[in-house]
């Protein structure tokens, strides 16, 4: 068996695994990123929420998001990602369409913290049903078309749901963009399988050669006996701090983009919608260029700290011009338009360190702790971006505020160093060639 075999394997892999990865993280990500919207087209006057309090229930999503990431993804490493992304999807559509009928402010609390509970385990998930189908000279660009579901719904999402404001407000904005993912989770459930020796559409002699390749991998990483020891490792503490640091940008970008430009001009809901949307556009190519590279080269940190320095260097001079009417407007988009693609082009490099660096009986704890205490950031930056929003009526403080963030993340991952691959024996290294060991530069 050879890597000709793994190359044959390659296209029915992608169209049959990819497109409902892509779906399903696309719908997660619709139903956490619209309340922006909704911020802006007055949901805050509608129930007689405060600026001070707007940021913190927009920010809500993300402490029940950080609380159970890691429970669901033992669940989903130990027994079925099929079945509980099923039940996830189920229940977040439902607390999505519920949110466009609350009445009150602490209905609106519960069920956005409600909302990120049910959807915690989504991404953790994902990447180990990835890890269960791709093999590490694919991974980056498998974790990129995950997370392309990100920029990719933001940027239709942004149009779309300026029309639905536009055209019928808020609440039924609310509705008609939390009921796909109940329709969703029946197709999932009649499509996905968690392995590949589950499925029809593979051959024997397929199979076999894809679990050598996958085998091979692990036999190169270095034996990790528990969670206990993975999440005390350096690697695993510093991929934390620096996701942590790279949400905080990321999340008060996403969360408040369609309130900084409508405050920053005098244009309405659809214009802002479009506006909004083209950072996730940029975002787009950058995230497939960069996960192609990195794949390409099997290097992973080149392709993550560059990007994060132009997303910090975009936010500094977006606070350096100022904010207002006018040119300074139109120079403050193009920055964030630039900062938008940079903070997402990383992405996929990112997410496949992780699985080279520790073994597979615990990198999916990992996964969810490092996207744990990136749920952690995107509260802190959701939460301080809108406070500094509402509190100095520009979002200069807030530009300066996400550029530290980034740079800070910068500087952990260069602190990350790649651990020597585990001595093999012949006849592993025989398997091996069907992998390299990672280059963590």
């Amino acid at each position: 068996m050879g890597s000709s075999t793994l190359a044959t394997l390659a296209p029915r892999r992608w169209w049959a695994i990819m497109p409902v990865v892509f779906i399903t993280y696309s719908l997660a990500y619709l139903d956490r990123a619209n309340y922006g919207f909704a911020a802006a087209a007055g949901i805050n006057q509608d129930l007689g929420v405060s600026k001070g309090l707007s940021s913190l229930i927009g920010a809500l999503f993300f402490l029940g998001y950080f609380f159970f990431q890691i429970p669901g993804a033992i669940y989903a490493e130990r027994r079925s990602v099929r079945k509980l992304v099923f039940v996830s999807l189920v229940l977040w559509g439902g607390c999505a369409a519920l949110t466009g009928i609350v009445r009150n402010i602490p209905a609106l609390i519960a069920i956005r913290f409600a909302l990120g509970v049910v959807e915690a385990a989504v991404m953790p998930a994902m990447l180990i049903f990835i890890s269960n189908w791709f093999t590490k000279r694919e991974r980056s660009r498998a974790n990129t078309f995950l997370i392309l579901g990100n920029p990719v719904t933001v940027l239709w999402m942004s149009i779309v749901s300026g029309y639905l404001v536009h055209s019928f407000g808020w609440r039924h904005m609310f509705i008609a963009e939390g009921l796909p993912a109940v329709v969703w989770a029946v197709a999932w459930w009649f499509i996905a399988r968690d392995r590949p020796d589950q499925v029809a559409w593979l051959s024997t002699e397929d199979k076999q050669a894809l679990d050598a390749a996958l085998r091979a991998e692990q036999a190169a990483i270095r034996p990790v006996r528990n969670y206990g020891e993975a999440f005390r490792s350096p690697a695993v503490i510093k991929l934390c701090a620096q996701y942590f640091c790279w949400s905080i940008g990321v999340y008060g970008f996403v969360l408040w983009l369609p309130s900084i430009l409508k405050g920053g001009s005098t244009l309405g809901m659809v214009e802002t919608g479009w506006l909004s949307a083209l950072p996730y556009l940029a975002a787009t190519i950058a995230m497939l260029a960069a996960s192609w590279a990195s794949d390409r080269l099997n290097r992973r940190k080149v392709f993550v700290w560059p990007f994060l320095l132009i997303g910090a260097a975009a936010f500094a001079a977006s606070y350096v011009i100022g904010t207002g009417t006018g040119t300074h407007f139109w120079f403050s988009y193009a920055l964030l338009v630039i900062a938008g693609a940079a903070m997402y082009a990383p992405y996929g490099p990112f997410f496949a360190i992780v699985p080279e660096l520790l073994p597979k009986n615990v990198a999916g704890g990992a996964m969810a702790l490092i996207n744990s205490m990136g749920a952690l950031g995107s509260f802190v930056g959701s939460y301080a971006v809108g406070y500094l929003n509402g509190a100095t009526g520009s979002p200069a403080a807030s530009y300066a505020f996400m550029s530290a963030a980034l740079v800070a993340a910068v500087v952990l991952t260069l602190a990350v160093k790649p651990q020597p691959p585990q001595p093999q024996s012949h006849e592993e290294l025989d398997g091996h060639r069907l992998a390299t060991p990672m280059q963590g530069k």
